[in-house]
C-alpha cells in the first residue's frame, strides 16, 4: 500500500443517516450516490436491531438477533452494503449494548423472565435485584393507584392486558381470581410514580421503559453481539459506535471482550469527558465519538470577555430565576441533588442497600456501625461532587472522588464522628478495602449511579437552568466556562493526534442540543452582548409576556438563533415546552402544570414568533456575515482537525436545529450549491484524496499570525501538505479595524487555494488577501 492510500479499517471520513420507519434501508441506499459524491468514506447508520414498532431512533432493542423489518430487515441491510460497496463506501453502525426495551410482548427474553422468574435461562440478561419487592419485578405501567386501576386489568388466557401492554401468566396460575393472580406472578403492575422509588431493576438514566442489560456476563454478550459479529465477519459493517459505555458494570472489561471480538475493528464510545479528563488508556478503542472536539471547536468562536458581559445581562434580566445569581457550579450541585432525591431515588436506595450490606458483613471494624442513613448520605455528598460521569477502574479513582469532595461531604453531618461515613465510602470507592465480590458490585453500583446522575443533573436539568449563553450548553461542554483559546486549542489537537488520532469528531449529532449552525449565530452574541441588550429590552419592554424572565431569555436565543425557518413556531414551541420541563422550576415531564404552560405557548407566539420577533430577525439579519464566518470555520476546523470527522445528515449544507426530535427531521439529500456546501466537499474530498496527511502516521503542526489581528486568526498544518486557516470572532476584527497588515507564515514551498483554484501563497501571506473571498481558507502544498 503506498503512503497516498488509506487502511480501508479506519475511516477518512464518516455520514450519519438516522434510520426510522419513514426513512428505511431503502432511503438509505438512494441517498449513497450523493453521500459518495461528498468524499466520506463510510455511512454511519443509527442502530439497527430489532426495535419497538415505531420507534423513530431505534435505541429500544427487542431482539439482538434480527435486523429491524421496519427497516427492511436484513436483506435490506446487505442490499444497502452492497450499494454503498459499489459507490466505494463502508458501514460503521451504532449499537446499544447496555440497555433494552422493557417492552415485554416485543422482547421475547423479557417476556420469558417475567414468566419463569429467575430459573430463566434469560434472568442473566438483566440487572434485576430479586431480593427486593418480594421477588416481584415491578413494572410501572400502571396510569394510577392499583385500586383505581384494577378493572383494566384482564386475564387473557395465558396472557395478562391492560390496555396495549400484554404480560406473560405464569404456569398454572391462569384460572386465578385477580388479586391472588397478581400476587402469583414474578412481576407486578404497579402506578407509574412509583419508579422514582421502588424500582428493582436497573434503567438506563431515569427511563423506566429501558432495563439494564448485563453484558458483562460472557453468555450475555454472546447472545446479544452474535449478530452484530456476524455482520463484521461478513463484510457487510465495518466499524462501530458503542452507545453509554458509562451505564455497562464493567466498561474496560467490555470493551476488551468486544475489541477481541471485532478483531480490532475501528470502534469509537459515546463517552463524554469534562474538561481535562482523559479517556481511559488502556480500552482498546479509536476513540470517543467527539463530544470532547465539539466542545474545543465551539469554544474557539466564542469570546471571553464578551461572554463575561453577557453573564452580568442575564444575572440582571433573569434574576431571581437564575438559580440564586447565575452560578454554573453551583447551579450543577442543586440540581444534582434533585436528581438523586427525585429521578434516581430508586437507584440511590439499591446503592445503600449494597454498602450497608458491605459494611455489615465486613471483617474491618472501621466499616462496621454504619447507619444505613449515614452512608447514604456521605453518598449523595460524594456523588454530587463529582465532576466526570463515573469513576474507571483502570484510572486513579482518587483523582475523582477527591480529599476536597470528602471535605465537602463531611459538612453535611452535624456530628464528626457520624460523618466517617464519608471515609468509608469514600475508602470503598477508592478500593481500599479489598477486591471481594460485595466491594466490586458496591464500586460498581456507585460508577453506574454516577453516570446517570451526571447525564440527567447536567445535561438533562442544569443545561436548561443555567442559560447565558444556549450555544454552551452542550453536550460535553463548559457553560460556565465555554471560551477555548487557540493555544488551548492547538494543545487538545496536539494530544488527539498523539493518543487518539482515529478517534471520532462531531460537531452536531442526533443529540446535540442545537446544531452548529443554530450555535454558531449564537457565538456572535458574545461579540455584540451590548447590542443585544439593546434589541432585548426593546423587545421585552412592557415585560413582553413571558411566564418567567430566565425562559425569555432563552426563547429570545432560540429564535436568534434559529432564524427564519419553515414551521418555526411550532418548532419554537415544542423545543421551549421541553426547555421548561427539563429545567423543572415550574413545570415537568411528571408534573405538568397546564396554565405555566399554557403561557408558554401563548408567548411564544406572542413574542418569539409574533411581531417583536420581527425586531430579532432584523438584528440577525445585521449580523449574517459574522455568522457565516462562525459556521464555515468550524465546519472546515472540524473536517480537518485531528481524528475521523462525523458529518450528520444535512450539515453539509446550512442546517439549522434545535433539540431532538426536531433535529431528527428528515432531510433532503442532493447539492444546493451554498458556499458551506463547497467547504465541506472541498474538505472531504482533499481527506479522501490525501488520507496519509490526516491519518494515525499525520502530523499537527499549529500556525501562529503575526500582526495586531494575529488572535483572529486559527490556522495550522497537516502533515505539511494541508493547511486550515479560518477567521475567528470576525465581528470584533470588523470593529477593530479589519486585518490591519496582518500576515501568516506559511510552511515552506508555495501552496494552492483548494476553495478558490488559480490562487496560489507562499512565505508570509497576507491575510486581507487570503481572506479576501471567504472568511476560510484551505490550502494544499503544491508538489515540488
Amino acid at each position: 500500500m503506498t503512503p497516498e492510500q488509506r487502511d480501508p479499517a479506519v475511516p477518512t471520513a464518516t455520514y450519519r443517516l438516522q434510520l426510522q420507519p419513514g426513512f428505511p434501508f431503502g432511503a438509505a441506499a438512494d441517498a449513497v450516490p450523493y453521500v459518495a459524491s461528498l468524499g466520506v468514506s463510510h455511512l454511519h447508520l443509527s442502530p439497527v436491531l430489532e426495535a419497538v414498532p415505531g420507534s423513530p431512533h431505534g435505541y429500544d432493542v427487542v431482539d439482538h438477533a434480527r435486523v429491524r423489518e421496519e427497516l427492511g430487515g436484513e436483506e435490506g441491510l446487505r442490499e444497502l452494503a452492497r450499494t454503498a460497496r459499489e459507490h466505494g463506501l463502508g458501514l460503521v453502525v451504532d449499537i446499544v449494548p447496555n440497555h433494552m426495551a422493557m417492552s415485554p410482548r416485543h422482547n421475547r427474553a423479557l417476556w420469558e423472565v417475567l414468566r419463569e422468574g429467575p430459573a430463566s435461562p434469560y434472568a442473566r440478561w438483566f440487572d434485576i435485584d430479586w431480593e427486593a419487592q418480594g421477588g416481584q419485578v415491578l413494572l410501572p405501567v400502571l396510569g394510577g393507584p392499583f385500586g383505581e386501576e384494577a378493572g383494566r386489568l384482564e386475564a387473557d388466557g395465558d396472557v395478562l392486558r391492560y390496555y396495549d401492554h400484554a404480560f406473560p401468566l405464569r404456569e398454572g396460575t391462569a384460572g386465578l381470581p385477580l388479586p391472588r393472580l397478581l400476587d402469583a406472578q414474578w412481576y407486578r403492575p404497579v402506578w407509574w410514580r412509583l419508579a422514582r422509588t421502588e424500582l428493582n431493576y436497573r434503567r438506563f438514566f431515569s427511563i423506566s421503559e429501558l432495563i439494564g442489560v448485563r453484558v458483562e456476563d460472557p453468555e450475555v454478550f454472546d447472545a446479544t453481539h452474535g449478530k452484530i459479529l456476524e455482520l463484521l465477519r461478513e463484510g457487510v459493517i465495518d466499524g462501530l459506535r458503542v452507545d453509554h459505555p458509562d451505564g455497562l458494570a464493567d466498561p474496560d472489561g467490555y470493551l476488551r471482550r468486544l475489541h477481541e471480538a471485532t478483531g480490532g475493528r475501528w470502534t469509537v464510545v459515546e463517552k463524554i469527558l469534562s474538561d481535562g479528563e482523559p479517556l481511559p488508556p488502556s480500552w482498546p478503542v479509536a476513540g470517543t465519538t467527539g463530544y470532547d472536539a465539539l466542545r474545543h471547536v465551539d469554544g474557539l468562536f466564542t469570546d471571553p470577555a464578551g461572554f463575561g458581559e453577557l453573564l452580568g445581562g442575564y444575572r440582571r434580566f433573569a434574576a431571581p430565576q437564575t438559580d440564586r445569581g447565575g452560578d454554573w457550579d453551583a447551579t450543577v450541585r442543586r440540581a444534582a441533588y434533585k436528581v438523586l432525591t427525585h429521578d434516581l431515588a430508586t437507584e440511590v436506595d439499591r446503592l445503600t442497600r449494597v454498602t450497608s450490606r458491605l459494611c455489615a458483613a465486613s471483617p474491618e471494624p472501621a466499616l462496621r456501625d454504619r447507619a444505613p442513613w449515614a452512608l447514604r448520605t456521605a453518598l449523595q455528598e460524594l456523588l454530587v461532587r463529582l465532576e466526570v460521569y463515573r469513576p474507571y477502574a483502570s484510572v486513579d479513582a482518587a483523582g475523582v472522588v477527591t480529599e476536597e469532595a470528602a471535605d465537602g461531604a463531611r459538612l453535611a453531618f452535624a456530628v464528626p464522628e457520624e460523618a466517617g461515613a464519608v471515609d468509608v465510602v469514600r475508602d470503598l470507592v477508592l478500593g481500599r478495602y479489598g477486591d471481594g465480590p460485595e466491594h466490586v458490585e458496591f464500586r460498581t453500583r456507585f460508577a453506574q449511579t454516577a453516570s446517570a446522575l451526571r447525564a440527567k443533573s447536567v445535561e438533562d436539568t442544569a443545561f436548561y437552568r443555567y442559560v447565558p449563553l444556549l450555544s454552551a450548553t452542550e453536550v460535553g461542554g463548559n457553560p460556565g466556562d465555554p471560551a477555548v483559546s487557540p493555544e488551548r486549542f492547538h494543545a487538545y489537537c496536539a494530544r488527539v493526534q498523539r493518543d487518539w488520532p482515529s478517534t471520532g469528531t462531531v460537531v452536531s449529532t442526533h443529540d446535540t442540543k442545537r446544531s452548529a449552525d443554530v450555535r454558531a449565530a449564537l457565538h456572535v452574541l458574545t461579540e455584540c452582548p451590548e447590542r443585544w441588550a439593546d434589541v432585548l429590552a426593546e423587545v421585552t419592554r412592557g415585560g413582553g409576556g413571558a411566564p418567567d424572565a430566565q425562559l425569555a431569555w432563552a426563547a429570545w436565543q432560540t429564535v436568534f438563533g434559529l432564524g427564519p425557518a419553515q414551521d418555526a413556531e411550532e418548532r419554537v414551541r415544542g423545543a421551549l415546552l421541553k426547555h421548561v420541563r427539563e429545567a423543572g422550576l415550574y413545570t415537568s415531564w411528571t408534573e405538568q402544570e397546564p396554565p405555566y404552560e399554557e403561557a408558554v405557548e401563548r408567548f411564544v407566539a406572542e413574542g418569539p414568533c409574533g411581531v417583536p420577533g420581527e425586531r430579532v430577525a432584523a438584528f440577525r439579519a445585521s449580523l449574517e456575515p459574522h455568522i457565516r464566518a462562525n459556521a464555515w470555520g468550524a465546519a472546515l476546523v472540524h473536517l480537518t482537525m485531528p481524528g475521523v470527522p462525523d458529518v450528520y445528515q444535512g450539515t453539509e449544507h446550512e442546517y439549522r436545529a434545535l433539540v431532538d426530535p426536531d433535529n431528527r427531521r428528515t432531510v433532503r439529500f442532493g447539492g444546493d450549491g451554498s458556499g458551506k456546501e463547497a467547504v465541506t466537499r472541498a474538505a472531504l474530498r482533499l481527506r479522501a484524496r490525501r488520507p496519509a496527511a490526516f491519518g494515525d502516521t499525520a502530523s499537527y503542526a499549529p500556525l501562529t499570525a503575526e500582526g495586531p489581528a494575529a488572535g483572529h486568526c486559527l490556522a495550522f498544518a497537516r502533515s505539511g501538505e494541508v493547511l486550515t486557516a479560518v477567521t475567528r470572532l470576525s465581528l470584533r476584527l470588523a470593529e477593530a479595524g479589519g486585518w490591519r497588515g496582518t500576515r501568516l507564515a506559511l510552511p515552506a514551498g508555495r501552496w494552492a487555494d483548494v476553495l478558490e483554484p488559480g490562487r496560489e501563497f507562499g512565505g508570509h501571506a497576507p491575510l486581507e488577501e487570503l481572506f479576501e473571498r471567504s472568511p476560510v481558507a484551505l490550502l494544499e502544498r503544491i508538489p515540488d
